[in-house]
């Protein structure tokens, strides 16, 4: 298998299929909460997942005790939206990702701290205060 920037083909191939299915949550989400786009988008983003992060990686992240209260509202809303209750079941599943990947956000916003423009633009007095609480130097990881 040929390794292109040190990632496999299957991890190529999941990132592209969790980038399709965001694309179709957002486009869902455009066109007033369309069922059949939202139901599509989350299976392609949970499928790309998988083949990110692997099946057994996947089944442990998201069945961590600590995080079931996220999965079971994400898994809940996927239900919703299937049985045409859109934005309830967005609502709830957007809930459930902020509490399952909610300990990578200090992480992303000291990343986009250090952007450019970005980094610039947290850094206003307005935000500044905001992001310090959300980067809290004592939670970061390593």
């Amino acid at each position: 298998m040929l390794d292109t920037f040190g990632i496999s083909q299957w991890r190529q191939i999941g990132l592209m299929i969790s980038g399709l299915g965001l694309f179709f949550l957002f486009f869902g989400t455009v066109m007033f909460l369309d069922r059949a786009l939202l139901a599509f988008g989350n299976l392609l983003f949970l499928v790309g997942l998988a083949l990110v992060i692997g099946l057994q990686k996947t089944m442990v992240f998201f069945f961590q005790p600590r995080k079931m209260k996220g999965t079971c509202l994400f898994l809940g809303g996927i239900f919703l939206v299937l049985i045409k209750w859109p934005l309830i079941g967005m609502l709830l599943e957007v809930y459930g990702l902020f509490l399952l990947f909610g300990d990578f956000f200090p992480v992303v916003v000291s990343y986009m701290r250090m952007l450019p423009i970005i980094g610039s633009i947290l850094e206003l007095p307005f935000l500044r205060s905001v992001v310090d609480r959300i980067t809290d130097q004592n939670t970061l990881p390593v």
